[in-house]
């Protein structure tokens, strides 16, 4: 069980905060409180003490009589400083809900309370969850101040959409539900605890990807006809995600641009959505340079309306209808000839059919990345829709079968495919063949 530290500050929301207390330490969660000073007009420090059995603080000269200790732990035999001592122990610092005034001392490092304190000193995870008016939420301050936390590697969920504080408000800015809140801190966990242990692997173990930058696209890029319609495919993204998720199991700091994507997401992993392959190549290329490994699992609409149609096409009178197309543009090629010495670029063939490693093998020579990931969406059983998949990986190297099994497996084992291209030829490739 864990050991998490909740910090909560002055809004509406912190009611709910109880709620995740009390979710917590049902779980078998060590649970301590810090509070603001706002945030004691809205609940009182009492009710966090009674669902914590812990003391709660607010002031940073005031004395823990727990001297820092969770509920699972013997307190020192001396009186530590609050808010170096807490997070030290804490495996997680959650703080919910988070005002935009709370977010905007993160950004700049501001220390001028305990909870800012201690967020400044924590080295566990930090998640941030944001709860405040929509238009508080949605002001390019507030949106600047995020990203540079997200930057920082500081998890920020994002807010729910619907009825907000005040009576008529309505829009993005609700906090997370209380058992989404938790479920996201206890994701965090084991992936702390993994980051550390692959931190300093045993000798000879090179299977984790810690330090190491990851870039996956996932979904299919929908390209607009008129108002409402457009050219797209089926695919839904699980595969793309399936391989964020295992990226970040293996220590990896990770990007999805997810096109079109309604999954469950991962706080461990930043999302671009995006809806065009306009739009998603834009996003690649803006990230790619930082990137050490593009994993290219989206699916692209090959061609795309030549000009989209103002307002709703209607019938009319019209017996068919001809829209003239043009091809979108090769993104993996595009990204395979900006390619640095040290990226591992893999990409994904979903074939038809027979001749699908043949194709899989002609896309490897033809666009340059270092291993090509071919399934057969001719198969109802596997590929898209489908929680499982079958695959062929491809490399200069050889071919690896990965049976029909979960698409969380087979991301791994393409995983394992990078992580041993990346050993075999360390920082040593540097554009795509002649």
């Amino acid at each position: 069980m864990a050991r998490i530290l909740l910090g909560v500050s002055g809004g509406i929301a912190a009611y709910k905060a109880l709620e995740l207390v009390r979710l917590a330490t049902a779980a078998g969660h060590a649970v301590r409180a810090i509070q603001t000073t706002a945030s004691m007009r809205f609940v009182g420090s009492a009710s966090f003490a009674a669902l914590t059995a812990a003391p709660v603080l607010y002031d940073e000269f005031e004395r823990d009589p727990a001297r820092g200790a969770f509920g699972d732990q013997t307190p020192p035999d001396h009186d530590p400083l609050s808010h170096l001592e807490l997070v030290r122990n804490a495996d997680v610092f959650v703080i919910a809900p988070a005002t935009a005034n709370t977010i905007a001392k993160l950004a700049t490092g501001l220390a001028d309370n305990l909870l800012c304190s201690a967020a400044l000193a924590a080295t566990c995870p930090l998640l941030v969850a944001p709860a405040m008016n929509n238009h508080m939420w949605e002001h390019p301050a507030t949106q600047a101040n995020v990203a540079t936390l997200r930057a920082r590697g500081v998890t920020v969920l994002e807010p729910g959409h619907g009825r907000l504080g005040s009576p008529g408000e309505w829009g993005a800015g609700r906090l997370p539900e209380p058992a989404e809140l938790l479920a996201a801190a206890e994701a965090l966990v084991p992936a702390r605890a993994a980051a550390e242990a692959l931190a300093s692997p045993p000798a000879g173990s090179d299977r984790h990807l810690v330090g190491v930058r990851v870039l996956v696209t996932a979904g299919g890029t929908r390209e607009p006809i008129d108002a409402v319609r457009f050219l797209g495919n089926r695919s839904s993204g699980q595969m793309g995600f399936a391989l964020a998720d295992a990226a970040a199991d293996l220590g990896a700091s990770v990007t999805v641009v997810a096109a079109n994507v309604a999954l469950a997401r991962d706080p461990r992993v930043h999302y671009i959505d995006v809806q065009t392959a306009a739009e998603l190549q834009a996003a690649c290329e803006a990230q790619f340079a930082d990137a050490d490994v593009l994993l290219m699992a989206a699916a692209v609409v090959d061609f795309r309306p030549t000009a989209q149609i103002e307002g709703k096409l209607k019938k009319g009178g019209e017996q068919q209808l001809e829209i003239a197309l043009q091809r979108t543009p090769d993104i993996l090629a595009g990204l395979a000839a900006l390619r640095r010495a040290g990226q591992t670029l893999v990409g994904f063939a979903a074939e038809h059919g027979d001749g699908a490693l043949a194709h899989g093998r002609s896309k490897l020579a033809r666009k340059g990345p270092d291993a090509v990931i071919v399934n057969d969406i001719s198969r109802s059983d596997i590929g898209f829709d489908s929680v499982d998949n079958e695959v062929t990986i491809i490399t200069t190297s050889g071919e690896t079968h990965v049976a029909r099994t979960s698409k969380a497996q087979v991301a791994h084992a393409v995983l394992d495919a990078v992580i041993e291209l990346r050993v075999a030829a360390p920082a040593q490739r540097a554009g795509p063949p002649a």
